[in-house]
């Protein structure tokens, strides 16, 4: 079985403007549609199990209307499973919690950098709390992010902080713990609860346009490092994903497969580890 436990989707009416939008701000080239049909399309050609979609919310009025129809999409759409999402700005946070896990979602994700709060601020805190206490996964953005060069709310440092400051939680801090940041990532692996997942983080990118090549072409995380990380954290706590529709799925389980890896590691990586997270 493999999951892919980090890919994104839009609704149908709104993911050609959502994907031309994103495309341009990171100068990267997407590899589908950004629709359900076009991920399911890829993990067909990819070998993919089930996709995990995670939703971000980058207002507080968003939270609810997303939050059920990612409900909606785990009882219509085989192979994928969506999270929801929460914002930490929301009044009502609690409830809408609450009512994640009234909805069998699985978790949550949140993105500091695009909700502009620090991963360590008392709106977050209490939102992983109470995740702990419903045992709902979170998924938070982890390090820099492409599109926001500058931000810097969701640093490895500062994770840390708040999983210091709250009660058990399963955190999965993508992008390898700290998108261009990844040393300063190796901080976290004290924290048993807290997960990685390879998203954006593997391989290299491809540019949007040849133009775009010679100054938006980040440097990945090589296989020395990668593997550094690995060893630190130990498997068990590394989860594949892939950011898609910003990397092929495909292309990444091929540069996973190619890894200096036990058989039995590379199939916890690629799936037995998210499969036990999320009781499938």
């Amino acid at each position: 079985m493999t999951v892919d436990f980090h890919t994104h989707t839009f609704p149908d009416k709104i993911a050609a403007a959502t994907i031309e939008k994103l495309s341009r701000m990171a100068h990267i080239h997407p590899f589908t549609d950004g629709t359900a049909e076009g991920l399911k399309n890829s993990m067909a050609d990819a070998g993919v199990t089930y996709s995990v979609i995670l939703p971000v919310a980058t207002n507080p009025r968003q939270v609810a209307g997303i939050n059920r129809a990612a409900a909606a999409v785990n009882d219509r759409e085989e192979g994928l499973i969506s999270f929801g999402c929460m914002h930490p700005d929301l009044e009502n946070w609690r409830e809408e919690l609450d009512q994640a896990a009234r909805l069998g979602l699985r978790g949550i994700k949140i993105h500091p950098a695009y909700q502009m709060v620090d991963q360590n601020d008392i709106r977050y805190l209490r939102i992983l709390e109470r995740a702990g206490e419903l045992e709902l996964i979170v998924v938070t953005h982890s390090g820099l992010d492409i599109g926001y060069p500058d931000a810097d709310q969701c640093a490895p440092e500062k994770i840390a902080d708040a999983v210091r400051q709250v009660g058990p939680v399963k955190l999965i801090a993508a992008h390898m713990g700290g998108w261009k940041q990844w040393e300063e990532a190796e901080q976290l692996a004290e924290f048993p609860n807290v997960f990685l997942d390879t998203s954006f983080s593997t391989g290299s990118l491809t540019p949007r346009t040849a133009e775009d090549a010679p100054s938006q072409e980040p440097e990945l995380l090589q296989e020395e490092a990668f593997l550094r990380l690995v060893s630190l954290f130990g498997v068990h706590r590394i989860l594949f994903g892939t950011d898609s529709p910003w990397s092929d799925q495909r292309e990444s389980i091929r540069w996973l497969q190619a890894l200096p890896l036990s058989g039995e590691d590379r199939a916890a990586i690629l799936g037995g580890n998210a499969q036990r997270l999320l009781r499938l």
